[in-house]
């Protein structure tokens, strides 16, 4: 078994692909549109699905908000410097909000994003 993806449900799927491939650098890899269900799939990531997990982005057409629940945590992806990416990230539009810097009772250097529909995702800076 692995890990294939995780969903999220997104209320601007045109925003929500522009953030994790404009913002966040990852590819589109596809997108289809169910029209007998109502709803469109978008699968994002860095490489291809048959290579790692990615992230399905699901539109229900005509839903305007969602509650993010309190269960959620967040996504994390590693980067090789937390206080460059998130500079990276500000520059392309990208809320960052927790800036980098040691975790708190720990040293590993990590920093918060949000994308469009209030997910959060960590930023994890990689070891050296």
């Amino acid at each position: 078994m692995r890990l294939l993806h995780t969903m999220l449900r997104v209320v601007d799927l045109d925003r929500s692909i522009a953030f994790y491939t404009e913002v966040l650098g990852m590819r589109l890899l596809r997108r289809n549109d169910y029209p007998e269900g109502k709803f469109t799939l978008a699968f994002v990531g860095y490489q291809d699905e048959s290579e790692g997990a990615v992230l399905e982005l699901t539109h229900n057409w005509g839903v305007e908000s969602y509650e993010l629940g309190t269960a959620y945590g967040h996504i994390a992806l590693a980067v090789p410097d937390a206080y460059a990416a998130c500079a990276a990230i500000k520059a392309r539009g990208g809320k960052v909000v927790r800036e980098a810097g040691p975790m708190k009772h720990g040293t590993t250097v990590i920093a918060f994003v949000e994308d469009p529909d209030g997910y959060k995702v960590e930023l994890i800076q990689a070891k050296s």
